[in-house]
This record gives structure tokens, sequence and C-alpha cells, in this order.
């Protein structure tokens, strides 16, 4: 077996972890997701879950990764025996279902990116999405983002993942931040953070049932929980790092980036008077893109918030990646050039459906949201708290100053509470898929 890469530096772990974490599901989801279900009402459920589970969840992913030292489907056989490899596989096969139609969005961010500069898009802000979404435009640029993707993998987990993640995490921080500051200047701003932080508690109780799986969700998506990538960058940490420590950061600054990416959109679309509840994947494409034709700078606007969505969705589809070229440079003697290449080329043909339909895309995205993510964030919760059980324990407060009191605390808390959490969230979205019909693919 080839002799496993570590991580140069904890900085380099953590700012990796991020980046995978710091994605389109924060700037590109996020917001959409939030103008469909309420605003601040979704955001509240948002943040308890990030921290209520999805803490707890991504320790669970990093006690595995570092305990077994292996790509994520070897990991639990290792640690469990062959039958648990299952759990891995499942992660890994969802990664790689999620990674086909991101890079499509991937693709469209290109696109705008590179209309920005002079403000294509700025005459037709919506019959510029329809042009670039769905078909043969589509296609070739879905190709394009996945060329940079299997790029950055091929040069391994030192000189590519964490060199790439250096740059990207801290540059995302910056512009958004400052994008943030621009829109908080902005005449009708506050309409646009009364709809993003003053929930709706009447709202949130009377649609809890519809906001709770998708806010979940949410939540799984841009922590790439559930996915194989915590699994598979925790197994390159070399050392006595607190996990914990680790968790937190991780956690903290990924929530910190959707907020700013909420601080951000909402207050533009409001100055506009562009109605953000609206579905679809193309909602923040069109009303953003709206928005910046009318603003001053427009150009300039376009093109800076744009390049934050494009090294976003690199530092997710980067992680996402990594998972499969793990798993095949760990069990064959293919080097990472090639398999890189050959597994970009195999999520390229995946992706082709939702680069040619957006409704293939959107059925993609709820299979991923309501029932592919829940369920395997539900069997790592299973296989950590009961398979285990005191191994992880002392896995999860090695490196810390933390006792075995805390250590007990989170191995429960995995055990009953979030388990219990997910295994409601599955249900519910089990629900919302077979009554409306959802699980069925488009024709």
């Amino acid at each position: 077996m080839t002799e496993r890469e570590t991580w140069a530096s904890r900085v380099g772990f953590v700012l990796a972890a991020v980046g995978s974490a710091v994605g389109l599901g924060n700037i590109w989801q996020f917001p959409f997701k939030t103008g469909q279900f309420g605003g601040a009402s979704f955001l509240v459920v948002y943040l308890a879950a990030a921290v209520g589970i999805g803490l707890p969840a991504i320790l669970a992913e990093f006690v595995v990764g570092r305990r077994a030292k292996r790509n994520t489907i070897d990991a639990f056989g290792a640690l469990g025996g062959r039958r648990w490899k299952v759990v891995g596989a499942l992660g890994l096969g969802i990664g790689f279902w999620i990674l086909s139609y991101y890079s499509v969005v991937g693709g469209w961010v290109i696109r705008y990116l590179l209309a920005s500069p002079t403000g294509t898009y700025f005459g037709d802000a919506a019959g510029f999405f329809s042009t670039v979404s769905a078909g043969p435009d589509a296609l070739v640029a879905h190709a394009v983002f996945m060329l940079l993707v299997v790029g950055v993998v091929a040069f391994g987990v030192e000189n590519g993942i964490e060199r790439a993640t250096k740059v990207m995490v801290p540059s995302v921080l910056l512009i958004l931040a400052g994008l943030a500051v621009f829109a908080f200047t902005l005449d009708g701003a506050s309409a646009g953070y009364a709809y993003f932080l003053s929930p709706d508690l009447t709202a949130l109780r009377s649609n809890f049932g519809d906001i709770v799986p998708f806010a979940v969700g949410q939540a799984f998506f841009s922590l790439s929980l559930g996915m194989g990538a915590m699994v598979t960058y925790a197994s390159y940490v070399d050392g006595e790092d607190s996990l914990v420590a680790d968790a937190g950061s991780i956690v903290v600054l990924n929530t910190l980036v959707g907020v700013l990416a909420g601080l951000a959109v909402f207050p533009l679309l409001f100055a506009q008077g562009i109605d953000p509840n609206t579905s679809g994947p193309g909602a923040v494409f069109v009303s953003t893109a709206g928005a910046f034709s009318a603003l001053p700078a427009g150009r300039i606007l376009g093109t800076l918030f744009f390049a934050v969505v494009l090294i976003a969705a690199l530092s997710s589809a980067i992680s996402l990646l990594e998972v499969v070229v793990s798993y095949v440079v760990d069990n064959t003697g293919i080097g990472r050039f090639p398999a890189a290449g050959a597994i970009g080329g195999a999520l390229f043909l995946l992706g082709v459906p939702s680069a040619l339909s957006t409704a293939w895309l959107g059925w993609f995205d709820t299979l991923a949201y309501k029932l592919l993510l829940p369920l395997s964030v539900l069997a790592i919760l299973l296989f950590v708290g009961w398979v285990l059980g005191r191994e992880a324990l002392s896995e999860v407060v090695r490196g810390s100053d933390l006792g075995s009191g805390f250590g007990a605390v989170w191995l429960w808390t995995v055990r009953v509470v979030v388990f219990a959490a997910v295994l409601g969230t599955l249900v519910l979205g089990l629900r919302t898929l077979f009554l409306g019909g959802a699980i069925v693919p488009p024709v």
C-alpha cells in the first residue's frame, strides 16, 4: 500500500477542513434555502443543528479518521470489521453523488465570473441564467470546473490541497466581509437584516416539519458530514492535536461564512426590491446578478462576489474528490494523477443530466438533503456510539486537556441525543419525499 501522506501543519488541516465545509453549501445553498423557508426561521433551526448536531457528528468522523489513519471505506473496516465497510462506502458514494451536480453549479459560477467584468448579464439576469444553467454551455463549464478540481487533488495532500486551501479560505472570509460591509451602506438594507435576523416564531411552528429536514440537511451539507470528507481529512492528521478544538474551530468558521453570506446577499436583494422567497437553484444567481446590475461599481462587486463563490466551490469540491482518490490510491497501484483524472471523468459523466436540465439537478440535490446525508450520518453515529464505544471516548479526548468526563458526555450525546435528532430528521425528510412525489426522478 502507498505510504500515507500527512498534513504539514495543524493549521493546514484546519483550513483544509474549513475549506471543505465552506463552499457552495454556504454561499449558494444557504441563502436560497433561507429564502425558501422563511428567512430567520430557517436560520434559527440551522444554527441549532450546526452546533447541537454538527459539532458532535464532526467529532465522530474525526475519531474514525484519526484512529484508523485510512481512507473512509478501509477506516470503518479496520475499526469494526469488514461488514462495517458499508458505512464508509455509503459516505464515499454520497460524496460522489453530490460532487457530480456540485460541479455543474461550479460551472455556472465560472460563467458568471467571466461575465461580471463586462456586465454581460446586466441587461437580462434571468435570461442569462437560462442560457448558462442548462445545455451545451453548462456542459462545457461543468467540464472546466472538474478539470480545476482534478488538477489540485492530483498534486496531493501537502502540495495540492493544503497549499490551495491556505489561500482560498482567508480569501473567502475577507471578500465576504467586505461585501457585507458594503451592503450595510445601502438604502433598504435594514429590511434585509430584519428578514434574515428576526425570526417569526409563529411561522416556524407552523412550518416546522418542512423547515427541519432542509435546515439539518443544510448543516450536514455545509459541514461536509456524511460524505467521507472529514473521515478522510482526519486520517492525514499526524500527532496529538486536540480534535475537539479543531472541530470547534471548523464549526465556528463555517457558520461565520454562512452568516456573512446572508449579511451580504439579503441586504443586496432588499435594496433592489427583489423578493428572496424564490425557489430553485438559480435564485441566488439571478437575484444577485440583478442587484449588481443596478448598483454603483456593480461590475467590480459582481466580479468579487463570484470570485468568492468560485474559491469556496473549489475548496469543497477538492475534499469530495479526495475521498474517492484516497481510496483508490490506498488500495491499488494507481498514482494520484491517473486516479484523479479517471474519477473526475466518471464524475463528469454522472453530472451530464444535471448539466442538461436544472430539474435533474434539483432532484439530485433533494435526495442528498432529505435522504442520503441523514442516512449516512445516522450510520456513522451508530458505528461510533455503539461499535467503537469506549475506544471512541479515549480517541476524542486524546491531545486535549479534557478528561474522560467530557468524553463520556460526548459519547452518550452521540448515542442518544444526536442519533434521535438525525433519525427524526430522516423520517421527516422521507415523509416529504414520498408525499410530494420527489422520490421519482424527472422525466
